[in-house]
């Protein structure tokens, strides 16, 4: 407080108290004259003022009623019924122009904004109680009936609540208005000590921009980053105000605070109120005076607006400096300077005023007058220097760049362009790249373009404009690896039209270990890249001499490369093979495409191979891709249809024993022949007889067909098989009366043991157990047993559920309509799946699901056999087991069952989103992509606890389930739509039931054995045989389709994504005769995919076999492995 007390005090400012203007009687308008008296009144405001603020050379009040401002025009009459006008003051006149006022709200003025730089008024008041303030935007320039025009009006704040509006402020560059509101957000605070309203403000730059915060006992001052200094000024602060370099503060003494009449404020005022002008910089006090309640402190009339009325703008910028005007300000001047320069003709020295401007005023201002006055001179000097402050945007440069052009001043262009380093560019490069292009200044662009990167557009030009091919070629040689990548693909095929052999040269050192010219932009330093070499082969239509040097090269530096590559050089090669004249010239490029088949690129793709050589009729080439494709059967059917008899001959004796099925072919095939093939057929019987392949009577219907095919052809052959057939039957016949034999003598021994002892010697026990070995070789004596002997009791192993109970009393049944007499004991039990019912079958990830536990009673002999679904039983069995029995296969297709609000719907016609409940990844992938509008969910369970879900949950619309299994339940009305095999192919083995018995117990196999049906396990192996080689199982998409037609097996095989978004299928077929027994005899036959099918040819069992490995192969050798790979990740991360 001493320090304050001993700041020196002068008078700087003057008081002066304002006085209303005269009117033509000499009385101040709207008031009645004074008896006897001309001087002028006081002017006093009139009560209820709320707002109030300044610019542009007026006072500007808000009250409760009215907006009231001050005009020059004298025309503007007053309202006689009272104040309703504001004052404008010309201070070296001292006095006042005519004062007008308007009602700008029905109720009250709240807020009043006046822009400095525009002369334009933004109030904020109410109209009407109880809705949100209005915004009024007033040109005070135009008039509308007598008052200022309104131009907009708009509500302060969105919604249609009331809310009291706190702050109004308004850009001066007219983009941007701040409206604050006062809703009642969650107050924090955040310190004790603050100020009252209105009692802070902001200094100007000339005080480092401090904010000013005035308490009652100290003035604080902050910078950005820290606190600044602090003065103790005296007295309770009311307002503080910051004008040109002096601080403004009212305040009262607080021993006297009576309430004003002239103020609506919440802080009193006392009837004596202090002003301080506070100069802080040099500690001095330049104007103290005491007034009678300060309503605010308003700033106007400096003595510049004086001196642009008297167009003395040198003076004013002078002056604006001393006093520290802001950048703002001195624009504004500089603004005014350069429109008067203008308007009188001076364009030279206007252009160097608004220079001044650039970076406070907007160039389009400038550009627009010079533009409209053809000044392009004047327009180049101001657009320099706004590039050289880096102010310029892409416009701007355009303009620059076409001012050049049109005034053809090449010096000031390539002095404009030709900076010295990027830091010094001042304009946007593209932009100019492009003005000068389109001009015709190419060098000009070219060397922006070089010299800034900008290669793409460095290329467009040399190769569209100038049509230099070889320095574009060049450049690309320079780039780091990705643009010169890039550049290629883009410019490729023009490159190789112009230049073929530079170009091939280039992308040769593109795809192997590219590294950029010494003179380029690259790192020769870095890692060498190398690009995907078939993504070039576009560029070389048209062109297939590089096309051949190109693909020549990558596959010998390059072994590697794509398969794109080799595909394309063996078409390549087959083309000029199929066009080539010269015999010579021909062999060669047929060995060159041999040797490319063999180099072993085409062993996974090999079917894009095949169709290539089949397009070109390269017969060779097929043949060799039948071959390795172990496609027997096309090599067959070629030579079939070439009528090349030797050579069909020869594919039965290279490839029968992988095929036993060619041997049946190829005699079909010499049957139907009408010309002599009696060689051919001869060699064709002796080898089925020599490996059995076919029965005699199946040999003699196929020769029938043929009318030259006389008896003599298969004499020798139906001898040599009746003499074979003889000698069984004689053999039979021994072993039988040998056994006979042996049993009446042992049954008197066990005679003579109930009558008297006998010592039983070593001799004795061996013949009783060869007694019982040959009763278990020859089972049909075993129904010999008389006196009423005990029978064994067969015991059947199964799962609980009814399904699994019903299939095996119907296994049991059928057992013993063919075993009269034999005793069954049924024992059931729980497996894996069983017992987990809340994860989904190809989520456990464990195979045998359903199938492990029985298998390890069987092997316990706690069982003789167990009954499954085939579909459940893996194509591998654990050691010691095999299926001995496959019973005649049910409808093995899928069906739909219907909540019961959706019955008589298909799932064409389920409403959207509805739900769908399948166990199987299977039908997921092949209806999910024919039914999109459903949504397919897992559900698991027995058949009786998935209806129960449906029908008494709300969660499904339908559920899928097998046909056959709803057969067997007695649940055929609950199909309502079965989907046939091409809407939703089914599973390996769906439909039939197996038997698995323990593979040594030989009784029990010729037990189960007499249940197989011939055409269900020919179907089932081909089916089981097909999922065994592709790996699959139930964690991945696999589906299947048979048919047995006119001695032809057909099987069709396909996989899935588990989207079914991707998917492969084909189809195969076979020639299987299948008799209704096998004429032969027993043989000791190994499984084939787990099946022992004693009773059924092994030719045809093979044959079946064969085509389901071979159906695999194809869709493998086309990529279904990388589908089901796919399929296994997704469905273990999910």
């Amino acid at each position: 407080m001493a320090a304050y007390l001993q700041w020196r005090r002068f008078v700087f400012f003057e008081k002066e108290l304002v006085k209303e203007p005269l009117g033509n009687d000499g009385a101040a308008p709207g008031a009645a004259p004074a008896s006897g008296s001309t001087a002028s009144k006081f002017l006093c405001l009139p009560p209820g003022i709320t707002v109030c603020d300044s610019g542009r050379g007026s006072l500007v009040f808000g009250d409760i009623l009215l907006v009231e401002l001050s005009l020059s025009s004298t025309e503007a009459q007053r309202d006689s019924s009272g104040w309703n006008g504001i004052c404008k003051v010309e201070k070296t006149l001292r006095v006042f122009k005519e004062l007008t006022g308007f009602q700008a709200y029905k109720l009250r003025v709240t807020h009043l904004y006046q822009l400095k730089q525009h002369n334009i008024l933004a109030s904020v008041g109410e109209d009407e109680e109880g809705i949100n303030p209005l915004v009024k935007i007033w040109n005070l320039e135009k008039r509308d009936g007598g008052n200022p025009l309104c131009t907009r009006i708009f509500p302060a704040i969105p919604g249609t609540e009331p809310t009291v509006v706190s702050c109004l402020t308004v850009h001066e560059n007219l983009n941007f208005m701040a409206i604050v509101s006062g809703k009642d957000y969650p107050r924090v605070e955040l310190d004790t000590h603050g100020c009252g309203l209105r009692c802070s403000a902001l200094s100007d730059p000339s005080q480092d921009l401090q904010f000013i915060v005035a308490g009652d006992e100290c003035v604080y001052l902050y910078q950005p980053d820290e606190r600044g200094p602090c003065f103790a000024f005296e007295g309770h602060k009311l307002i503080t105000h910051w004008f040109r370099g002096y601080l403004v503060i009212v305040s009262r003494d607080r021993k006297v605070s009576p309430k004003s009449e002239f103020t609506n404020r919440d802080t009193q005022s006392s009837d004596k109120q202090i002003l301080n002008i506070y100069d802080l910089c040099n500690k001095f006090i330049a104007y103290s005076a005491v007034f009678e309640d300060v309503v605010d402190v308003l700033a106007e009339w400096g003595s510049l607006y004086m001196l642009f009325k008297k167009n003395l703008f040198e003076m004013a910028i002078n002056l604006a400096k001393s006093q520290h005007l802001d950048s703002d300000g001195l624009a504004q001047i500089f603004m005014q300077y350069g429109d008067h320069l203008y308007s009188k003709g001076n364009h030279d020295g206007a252009v160097q005023q608004y220079i001044r401007t650039i970076g406070r005023l907007e160039p389009s201002y400038v550009i627009r007058k010079f533009l409209d006055a053809q000044r392009i001179h004047n327009l180049t000097a101001y657009l320099q220097t706004l590039h050289r402050q880096s102010l310029a945007n892409a416009d701007h440069t355009t303009l620059l760049l076409n001012c050049y052009t049109k005034l053809k001043d090449s010096s000031k262009l390539e002095e404009f362009i030709k900076t010295k380093s990027e830091s010094e560019v001042h304009f946007d490069v593209e932009t100019a790249i492009k003005v000068l292009r389109q001009a015709g200044y190419y060098s000009h662009a070219l060397y922006l373009a070089e010299n800034h990167a900008h290669h793409e557009w460095y290329l467009k030009i040399q190769l569209e404009d100038i049509k230099n091919y070889q320095e574009a070629l060049q450049y690309i040689g320079k780039l780091p690896f990705e643009q010169a990548e890039s550049n290629m693909k883009r410019y490729g095929k023009i490159l190789m039209h112009h230049i073929p052999e530079q170009t091939t040269q280039l992308l040769k050192g593109l795809c192997t270990d590219y590294r950029p010219s010494p003179e380029g932009w690259g790192d020769r330093e870095a890692p060498c890249f190398r690009a995907n070499s078939e993504e070039f082969i576009p560029i070389f239509a048209n062109n297939p001499r590089e096309l051949k040097a190109f693909l020549e090269h990558m596959s010998e530096v390059q072994p590697d490369s794509p398969q794109g590559i080799y595909d394309t050089l063996l078409e390549l090669r087959l083309q000029n093979w199929a066009h080539e004249k010269d015999p010579q010239a021909k062999e060669k490029l047929h060995a060159e495409a041999i040797s490319l088949l063999k180099s072993g690129r085409f062993c996974d793709v090999f079917d894009k191979a095949l169709v290539l050589c089949q397009m070109h009729d390269f017969q060779d080439g097929v043949l060799y891709l039948y071959e390795q494709g172990k496609l027997f059967q096309q090599i067959m059917h070629y030579h079939m249809q070439h009528e090349q008899y030797r050579q069909v001959i020869a594919v039965c004796e290279r490839h029968g024993e992988q095929d036993p099925s060619l041997w049946e072919q190829a005699l079909s095939y010499f049957a139907r022949k009408e010309e002599d093939c009696k060689e051919y057929v001869a060699a064709v019987l002796k080898h089925i007889e020599n490996k059995n392949l076919m029965p005699p009577l199946l040999v003699v219907q196929t020769l029938a067909h043929n009318s030259t095919a006389t008896l003599s052809i298969i004499r020798d052959y139906l001898v040599q098989k009746l003499q074979k057939q003889s000698q069984q039957i004689a053999q039979d016949e021994l072993r039988v009366r040998r056994y006979r034999e042996e049993t009446t003598r042992i049954r008197q021994e066990i005679q003579e043991l109930k009558s008297s002892c006998e010592t039983f010697n070593q001799s004795f026990v061996l013949s009783a157990s060869l007694l019982l070995r040959h009763l278990v070789e020859v089972p049909a004596l075993s129904n010999l047993e008389e006196n009423g002997s005990k029978m064994r009791v067969i015991r059947v192993g199964t799962r609980k559920s009814q399904l699994a109970r019903i299939q095996t009393d119907t296994v049991v049944a059928m057992l013993k309509t063919l075993h009269p007499g034999m005793q069954f004991e049924i024992i059931a039990m729980s497996t894996t799946g069983d017992k987990i019912l809340d994860t989904a079958l190809s989520k456990i990830g464990e195979k045998s699901l359903f199938t492990k536990e029985l298998e390890y009673a069987l092997e316990k002999n706690e069982v003789d056999l167990v009954v499954h679904s085939l579909k459940d039983v893996p194509t591998i069995l654990p050691p010691g087991f095999t299926i001995g029995a496959i019973c005649k296969r049910e409808n093995p297709c899928d069906a739909v069952v219907f909540h019961p609000k959706f019955i008589g719907k298909t799932l064409e016609t389920l409403p959207e989103k509805s739900a769908v409940g399948t166990s199987s990844l299977r039908r997921v992938a092949q209806l999910q992509r024919k039914f999109p509008h459903l949504e397919f969910k897992s559900i698991r369970g027995n058949l009786n606890t998935r209806l129960r879900k449906l029908d008494e949950l709300q969660e499904f619309s339908a559920i899928i389930l097998a046909v056959a299994g709803l057969q067997r339940m007695g649940w055929q009305n609950r199909v309502g739509q079965i989907l046939h095999p091409e809407e939703c192919m089914y599973a390996v083995g769906q439909g039939a039931l197996a038997v698995e018995v323990r593979a040594k117990d030989q009784d029990i196999l010729d037990l189960v054995s007499v249940l197989h049906d011939p055409e269900t396990v020919l179907r089932c192996i081909a089916e089981r045989a097909f999922l065994r080689h592709l790996e699959g199982g139930c964690s991945v998409p696999v589906a299947v389709h048979t048919m047995m037609r006119d001695g032809q097996l057909y099987l069709t095989g396909g996989v899935w994504s588990l989207d079914g978004s991707d998917s492969m299928q084909e189809t195969m077929q076979t020639t299987i005769q299948v008799p209704v027994q096998h004429e032969d005899g027993p043989e000791d036959d190994p499984q084939l995919v787990g099946i022992t099918a004693r009773n059924i040819p092994r030719g045809a069992q093979l044959a079946a076999e064969n085509l389901g490995i071979s159906l695999a192969s194809l869709l493998l050798n086309k990529g279904a492995k990388n589908i089901l790979d796919v399929a296994r990740q997704l469905n273990d991360v999910h």
